[in-house]
């Protein structure tokens, strides 16, 4: 045992000394990495036009030289329009100076006013202490004339002035850029004419017994970063188009230019659309008389990004990345301090990179966990660990949202049944105090008979208030008339042990109702008690509800005692979720004999109707 803690701690120790010695080299090294990433999205953007080519008999050199020369021309043009247009903008600013002027006189206040008057004074103040100091300085330095001259006793010193650096550091940016330029331009080039060689030398790395697990890998991760670039250029497209429209009509010069960057700079999160929408903005104050196209244009911006960031992104490929807000949010944050700003840009790329390696290769679910968008805990857990958190709203909400795509039975069988197995294992590990057991079983209990009757037809519930209002007699809610669950045969649903499984029995007896038989609960209590309730209920059935992890002991006992009460009556036998052996099972409760055992409420619901004969006509 002290082994085995050992070796998990040195392999916990091993996994963070590793991860820190990849970020430092990809810091380090991002001279190379960093092309090479670029390299890597462009090769998806690219891939699907080269692979057409090819299908059309092109050789696969041809293919990816036209590509890239096709892809580097049309840039080539954007970029140089879009400084042309900006070099305009420039040019223009000072005939608008007098706009820029006039809204600045507007913010000053009026000559009239009391702080006007007050901010006179000040500055009247200030320029008679600013002379007073003059004269000071003037009187000091016709003290201390003789002082300042050179001689062999008092030399002047001489501090000696290194000339700007400012040409060499442009020259070695130029440079910087014009070697990653080329190195994203080589890498890219390479990695079109060599993919198959590329994936194949990838996949081997792994060994043949992952060659599966990588194939999917990879083609999960080309197919999901390529949808997803693809549709996110289909959303900026629109985004910028909408924007250049919406500038056109309101007369701001060179709206195509603040279109176009609307769309180009939404690649980069979060930073970008506030860029994107101050440069118009800026212009807006320059060119216009007073602030009401100003402030259009604000809530232009303000309200695309919310409608275009909340609404459309997550339905059209928010499917895609598989992230979370809070994971993109991250990885804007991880990448931007690795490689500056244009991490950013492959920020969301090179995470769902990462997010598809954690669903696919083992050891590295942890990166889905942390970074995925997918709920984490199934909904019986979120549900037990809000109950466990005395969160009941909350505990209420996981079971409404499961509903709306699943039936009542569905939602007790995967959902409350096996939370209620959770609350057993703690209980018996004695991890649970008897409050919270209570509070557990208590609502949930309550939760059962809320969820039954918002699942009533309202003409049933409607006729049962009638009914119940009489006295005549007293009916659940169901989706079948009154009079279907008006049935000669009954069923007895009888809790083996505790309250636990006195709530799978009332959930039994709920849907054996709404499938339109007469069906009762008898209370948790003695056996001898519970014997006694069933014997007067007179039933054509009894279904016995336990749960695991001690089910088996506690349902041989109450069987058997039935069986002496009364030899002939009919049993079925519910042990809620269990996984081991029925047939060793079935002859540990009843000693030999046929007995009928299910595992979830489907199971026992079909069992009895056929028992009793199907289901009740209406």
């Amino acid at each position: 045992m002290i082994r085995t803690n050992t070796s998990r701690v040195l392999s916990q120790l091993l996994a963070v000394i590793l991860t820190v010695v990849v970020i430092a080299a990809i810091y380090l090294a991002k001279t190379v990495i960093f092309p090479f990433s670029l390299a890597l999205l462009f090769t998806f953007v690219l891939g699907p036009p080269v692979t057409w080519l090819e299908r059309i008999r092109f050789p696969r050199i041809m293919a990816v030289l036209s590509v890239i020369l096709a892809a580097g021309a049309i840039l080539g043009t954007i970029g140089w329009n879009v400084f042309t247009q900006l070099i305009e903008v420039t040019e223009d600013l000072p005939a608008y100076a007098l706009h820029v002027n006039n809204k600045i006189e507007s913010f000053r206040p009026s000559k009239t006013t009391r702080i006007t008057h007050a901010q006179e004074e000040l500055n009247r103040l200030s320029q008679q202490l600013e002379a007073l100091s003059a004269d000071v300085t003037k009187d000091r330095r016709s003290v201390g004339q003789g002082e300042l001259r050179s001689s062999p006793d008092r030399p002047v010193s001489v501090k000696e002035v290194g000339g700007s650096q400012g040409r060499v550091d442009a020259l070695s940016g130029v440079l910087g850029f014009g070697l990653s330029f080329l190195l994203v331009v080589v890498f890219t080039f390479f990695m079109l004419l060599n993919r198959a060689d590329l994936r194949n030398r990838l996949i081997r790395l792994t060994g043949q017994r992952h060659i599966n697990l990588m194939t999917q890998a990879i083609d999960d991760t080309s197919r999901r970063v390529s949808r997803y670039l693809s549709l996110q250029l289909l959303v900026n497209v629109t985004f910028g188009v909408i924007i250049f429209v919406a500038l056109h009509f309101m007369s701001l010069p060179h709206a195509a230019l603040w279109g176009f960057l609307a769309g180009v700079l939404r690649f980069i999160p979060y930073v970008g659309e506030p860029i994107a929408a101050a440069l118009p903005i800026a212009l807006s104050i320059a060119v216009f008389d007073g602030w009401t196209k100003t402030l259009l244009i604000i809530v232009v911006f303000f309200g695309m990004e919310i409608v275009t960031g909340n609404f459309v992104e997550p339905h059209v490929y928010g499917r895609y990345t598989g992230l979370s807000s809070l994971a993109v949010l991250i990885a804007a944050i991880f990448w931007s301090l690795i490689w500056g700003p244009v991490g950013l840009i492959l920020s969301v790329p090179l995470t769902v990179c990462l997010v598809v390696m954690g669903t696919r290769v083992p050891g590295l679910d942890f990166l889905t966990i942390l970074l995925g968008d997918q709920p984490v805990m199934p909904p019986d857990a979120r549900y037990y660990q809000r109950l466990l958190a005395n969160d009941q709203r909350d505990a209420s909400r996981v079971l409404e949202t499961y509903l709306k795509d699943t039936s009542l039975q569905e939602l007790y069988d995967a959902v409350l049944i096996p939370a209620l197995n959770l609350v057993e294992q703690d209980r018996h590990r004695d991890a649970l105090d008897e409050s919270t057991v209570t509070f557990i079983t208590q609502t949930t209990k309550d939760l059962v008979e809320e969820l039954t009757l918002r699942q009533a037809d309202p003409e049933r519930t409607e006729a049962m208030a009638e009914t119940n209002a009489s006295g005549k007699s007293h009916l659940h809610a169901d989706k079948y008339p009154m009079h279907a669950t008006v049935n000669s045969k009954r069923i007895t649903c009888v809790p083996v042990r505790d309250d636990a499984d006195e709530i799978v029995g009332i959930m039994l007896a709920q849907l054996l109702e709404r499938a339109g038989y007469s069906a009762i609960v008898i209370p948790i209590g003695t056996v001898e008690g519970m014997l006694a309730e069933t014997h007067k209920s007179k039933p054509d059935i009894v279904c016995l509800s336990a749960l695991p992890p001690y089910a088996i002991s506690h349902t041989r006992n109450l069987y058997r005692k039935m069986r002496t009460q009364n030899a002939e009556l009919k049993i079925i036998v519910g042990l809620w979720n269990y996984t081991e052996d029925l047939a060793k099972a079935a002859s540990e409760i009843s000693g030999g004999e046929p007995i009928e055992i299910c595992t979830n409420l489907a199971q026992i619901t079909l069992k009895t109707s056929s028992a009793l004969g199907g289901i009740p006509e209406k």
